[in-house]
């Protein structure tokens, strides 16, 4: 499972420079979330995957049975086929930081890599994930920086589960943030905000 494990968008950064993996939601697809990375941090190598399951035409990154009911068989595929992928762009990249940026489903394939790799990312931004299951962190999360954004009336992602989330990301010693607004499953500026923050901040060394 090398680079093209998965059809991708690539754009370029600075040599050397940070590396930024984004994950599209339900439904996008490798452009989605492109200009979106590219704003956050505008010095990135930007690698954006699509997801090889399609669910009614939509693209995704593992199958479901149901609204927020995993196939927790399909997650572990795509999880170790996700995690090799990665790896693959970061051998041959070499980057000074690697970053994650995804958003619901996408948010939700970017956690289970936390999970199955937590010393893979140096810093990750997940945009309403919903994690409807007790992970297991394989390793320490000790210096990974975490940003968790949801909306309080998501009613994808109840507001619940990111903070049973956040519990879980900070017992396993992650330095996480959590950015909230008052409306639903959509993105908005102060999420945006966040992200951008936090990137530049573990860009500079902070």
């Amino acid at each position: 499972m090398g680079k093209d494990a998965y059809t991708y968008k690539g754009l370029p950064g600075s040599p050397g420079g940070p590396l930024l993996f984004v994950f599209h939601g339900t439904g996008g697809d490798e452009n989605q979330l492109v200009s979106l990375g590219r704003d956050l941090a505008p010095q990135c190598t930007i690698v954006s995957p699509r997801g090889d399951v399609s669910e009614h035409g939509a693209a995704r990154f593992f199958r479901r049975t149901g609204e927020g009911v995993y196939d927790m068989d399909d997650l572990a595929r795509a999880t170790d086929k996700m995690t090799g992928f990665v790896k693959a762009h970061v051998g041959a990249a070499k980057p000074s930081a690697v970053l994650g940026l995804g958003y619901s489903n996408g948010a939700n394939i970017l956690a289970s890599l936390v999970f199955e790799a937590p010393g893979l990312f140096d810093a990750t931004v997940l945009m309403h994930p919903l994690i409807p299951f007790e992970p297991e962190v394989k390793g320490s999360l000790a210096g990974r920086h975490i940003l968790l954004t949801a909306g309080k009336r998501d009613p994808i992602c109840p507001p619940n589960l990111t903070a049973r989330l956040e519990a879980y990301l900070r017992a396993d010693g992650a330095d996480v943030t959590v950015e909230w607004h008052e409306g639903g499953h959509e993105v908005r500026p102060n999420e945006v905000e966040a992200a951008r923050r936090l990137f530049a901040g573990v860009a500079q060394g902070v």
